[in-house]
C-alpha cells in the first residue's frame, strides 16, 4: 500500500480501531522523583547557536568539561506510550455487504464518473457485484444469470482497490490463496477506474487465456486474499474481470491472432477443457501446429458440458472462444474421430508417431459413487455429471435456452434425466451439487433436498482458514437461493451432518426414498491435527421421499484407459497420471522436466495430473505445461 493509501486507510478506521499513537493519544506515566523547589523563569529569545572559535575551544579546560558533565540536567519525565494490543478484526471478507453496516458506515456502491479519481475508493465505496437477473424470471430459462450492463458500478468497484505494496490477490502464496494465474489485478483495476477498458483487457490477457471462463465460474480465491478483506468486504475482482472481457467482445478487441509462420513442430492434446485449451492457445501462439482431440461432439470439455448454460453460455461464450482459436490455426477433432484409443479414433501409437509431444488434459472425470450403499442399483439414481451433461446437450441440440426451452425439448430432444415434478435428493455440496439444484429448479421439480455429510460451516471465516487462505464458511450460491424461494417457502434446502444409510425402492426397481441418519462431529483434545470424527445420533434415522437421486460427491481422477494405452505410471488413490509437478514457480525451479510423465514424450496437466481442482488452476497448469513442451521440442 502506498503512503497515500496508508493514510487514507488509517483515516477510515474508527477511533477504537487505532492505537494510542496513531490517534494522537498518549498515556504519560510519570516516574516518582524527589520534589524540587519550583523556580520562576522568564521567557527570553533563544540565542542563535554558532560554532566556537579556536580560542574559545582552548579556553574550555578539561576541568571545566568535567564540571559540566557532573552538573544535573533539568529534565522532565519521559512520557511512556501505551499501545493497545492488536486484535484481528472479526468482519469476515465473504459476509457480503455486512461489514460496512457493522462499522456504522454508509457508503455508495456506485458513483459519478467525475468522482472516481483518487486512491480513497476503498474508503468511499462499499462492496457490490454484477447483479443477477430477477429470481423468478431466470428460473424459467437457461439464459445467463448475470446482467452485464453496469459499467459505472464496476468502475466504482475497481476504485476500491488499495494499490497494495504487496498484493496477495494476484499471487498464490500457497495452493489455497490468491490467483494461480498471477493476474495483474491491481494494474487492471487502476485502468478500469480510469475507464481505459482496452488497456485493462490487454493486461488481463497477458496472464489469462480465458477470462470469459474464470469471470463466470471461478470462486475467486483472489478476493479471499484481498488485503482490504482483512477489515472490510474485499474488492469484487471477479465482477471487474468479467466486465473487462465483456467489453473486449463488445468492442471487437477479442479477435483472432493467427501466426505468420510455423515452427514445423506438432503437438497433440487430448482433452479440450480449460487445461487443454490453455496449452493449445499458448503452443499455437509459439508457432507450433496443435491438434486437440475431444471425444464429445463439441470442444470445451468441462466448460461446454460440465457447467450449466446459465453460468456460462455455450454458444456466445465457449463456442465463440474456440471458434477464435480455430481461426488462429488450432485444429479440433471431436466425436468418434477425437476418441483416442476407441473405434474411429487415433491410437496412442499413431499420436506418438505423428507428434513431437502429446499432452494429456482429460480432467478428472471419474465421479465418486456410492456402490456400497444398499439400494444403489435402483433406477433413478445417477451421477451428477450425467444429469448436467445430458441437460446441456439437449438444449444445445434444440438450439433454445430462453423460456420456451421446455416446449421445444418436448417436441425435439428431451433431457435424458428429467427432474420435472419429481422429488429430487442431491447428495453432496460444492459447485456440482449447486448446479444440479439450479437445473432441477428449472426443470420444475416438485421438491429439492440437498444432503451434506459434513457439519454446517461457520457463518464467518473459520479460525482454521486464516487470511489470505480460502475461508471455510457458510455460503449460499444461486441454486440454493433459487430452490429456497421457488420450492421451500424461503427456507434453506440443505441438511448438514447427514449420512445416507440406504436407498429405498419399489417392486418395479425405482427409487422411492433415501434413508438417512444424523451425525455428530467431534474433535479429540488429544488430536493435534484437528481431525474430526463422526458418530451417528441414536434415534435420528428417517426416510426422505425421492424419485430422483443425484450423486454430487466429487471426482476421483481420470479414466484409466489412456494411461493403459500410453503405458503411463499413475498415482493412487484416484489414478491421476504421474507427472513431475510444475504448477508453481518453486516446483519448476527445483525439478526438471515439469509436467512430464513416465513416457518422456507425453505430458499431463490439469485435473488429470493434480486431481479435481478449479478452472483457474487448470488454465494455469495448461499454460505452464506449454512452456515445458516448447522447451523440450525446440531445445
Amino acid at each position: 500500500m502506498g503512503l497515500a493509501g496508508t493514510a487514507a486507510f488509517r483515516s477510515w478506521l474508527p477511533p477504537d480501531a487505532e492505537d494510542a499513537e496513531s490517534s494522537g493519544k498518549t498515556t504519560p506515566t510519570t516516574t516518582p522523583t524527589t520534589p524540587t523547589t519550583p523556580t520562576t523563569t522568564t521567557a527570553t529569545p533563544t540565542p542563535t547557536k554558532t560554532a566556537r572559535t579556536a580560542e574559545e575551544e582552548e579556553a574550555v579546560t578539561p576541568e571545566k568539561r568535567e564540571n559540566l558533565r557532573s552538573k544535573p540536567m533539568n529534565t522532565r519525565p519521559t512520557p511512556v506510550l501505551t499501545r493497545k494490543a492488536f486484535k484481528m478484526p472479526t468482519h469476515d471478507i465473504e459476509d457480503l455487504a455486512k461489514a460496512s453496516s457493522s462499522l456504522g458506515l454508509q457508503r455508495n456502491k456506485i458513483d459519478e464518473e467525475a468522482k472516481l479519481a483518487g486512491d480513497r475508493g476503498f474508503v468511499k465505496y462499499s462492496w457490490a457485484e454484477i447483479k443477477k437477473r430477477e429470481l423468478r424470471s431466470r428460473t424459467g430459462d437457461f439464459l445467463e444469470l448475470y446482467d452485464h450492463q453496469e459499467a459505472l458500478q464496476v468502475r466504482t468497484q475497481a476504485a476500491r482497490c488499495m494499490d497494495c505494496g504487496t498484493p496477495f490477490c494476484h499471487q498464490s502464496v500457497t495452493n489455497r490463496s490468491g490467483c494461480p494465474l498471477g493476474n495483474l489485478i491491481p494494474e487492471w483495476n487502476s485502468l478500469v477506474q480510469q475507464g481505459d477498458w482496452k488497456r485493462a483487457f490487454q493486461r488481463l490477457r497477458q496472464t489469462n487465456n480465458f477470462p470469459e471462463f474464470t469471470g463466470r465460474v471461478c470462486p475467486a480465491p483472489c478476493e479471499a486474499s484481498c488485503t482490504l478483506g482483512i477489515i472490510d468486504d474485499p474488492v469484487s475482482i471477479k465482477s471487474v474481470e468479467l466486465f473487462i472481457v465483456d467489453e473486449a467482445y463488445r468492442n471487437g478487441w477479442m479477435e483472432a491472432r493467427p501466426q505468420p509462420a510455423r515452427s514445423g513442430r506438432k503437438v497433440a492434446i487430448i482433452g479440450s477443457g480449460p487445461a487443454g485449451l490453455a496449452a493449445a492457445d499458448e503452443l499455437n501462439q509459439m508457432g507450433h501446429s496443435v491438434t486437440v482431440y475431444e471425444r464429445s461432439d463439441r470442444p470445451g470439455g468441462l466448460m461446454m458440458y460440465g457447467v450449466p448454460n446459465m453460468k456460462a453460455d455455450k454458444l456466445n461464450v465457449v463456442e465463440r472462444r474456440t471458434k477464435i482459436m480455430e481461426k488462429e490455426g488450432v485444429e479440433f477433432v471431436c466425436g468418434r474421430a477425437g476418441s483416442v484409443g476407441q473405434p474411429g479414433g487415433p491410437t496412442a501409437e499413431e499420436l506418438l508417431a505423428g507428434s513431437d509431444a502429446v499432452l494429456l488434459a482429460t480432467g478428472a472425470t471419474t465421479g465418486r459413487d456410492m456402490e456400497r450403499v444398499p439400494g444403489r442399483h435402483f433406477k433413478g439414481i445417477h451421477l451428477a455429471m450425467d444429469f448436467l451433461h445430458g441437460n446441456t446437450k439437449a438444449i444445445l441440440d434444440n438450439g433454445v435456452v430462453d423460456e420456451t426451452w421446455r416446449r421445444t425439448s418436448n417436441t425435439n430432444s428431451k433431457p435424458p434425466i428429467d427432474a420435472k415434478d419429481k422429488h429430487v435428493v442431491i447428495i453432496g455440496g460444492g459447485d456440482t451439487g449447486n448446479d444440479c439444484i439450479g437445473t432441477s429448479v428449472r426443470h420444475h421439480a416438485a421438491s429439492v433436498v440437498n444432503l451434506e455429510l459434513l457439519p454446517q460451516p461457520p457463518p464467518s471465516r473459520a479460525a482454521s482458514t486464516p487470511w489470505p487462505h480460502w475461508p471455510n464458511m457458510m455460503r449460499t450460491d444461486y441454486g440454493h437461493e433459487e430452490a429456497a424461494q421457488m420450492l421451500n417457502a424461503g427456507q434453506d434446502i440443505r441438511t448438514f451432518s447427514a449420512q445416507t444409510r440406504e436407498f429405498i425402492g419399489d417392486a418395479g426397481g425405482n427409487v422411492t426414498g433415501v434413508r438417512i441418519v444424523d451425525l455428530e462431529w467431534t474433535t479429540s483434545v488429544d488430536d493435534e491435527g484437528g481431525h474430526m470424527q463422526m458418530q451417528e445420533l441414536a434415534g435420528s434415522e428417517r426416510m426422505i421421499p425421492a424419485d430422483l437421486v443425484l450423486l454430487a460427491l466429487g471426482f476421483l481422477g481420470p479414466e484409466a484407459a489412456l494411461a493403459e494405452h500410453f503405458g503411463l505410471a499413475v498415482d493412487s488413490p484416484g489414478g491421476t497420471f504421474r507427472a513431475t509437478d510444475g504448477s508453481t514457480a518453486a516446483a519448476r525451479n527445483q525439478k526438471k522436466n515439469a509436467f512430464r510423465t513416465s513416457n518422456p514424450q507425453v505430458f499431463a496437466a490439469g485435473d488429470c495430473r493434480r486431481g479435481q481442482s478449479l478452472v483457474v488452476w487448470a488454465i494455469a497448469e495448461g499454460r505452464e505445461a506449454s512452456k515445458a513442451i516448447h522447451k523440450q521440442i525446440v531445445g
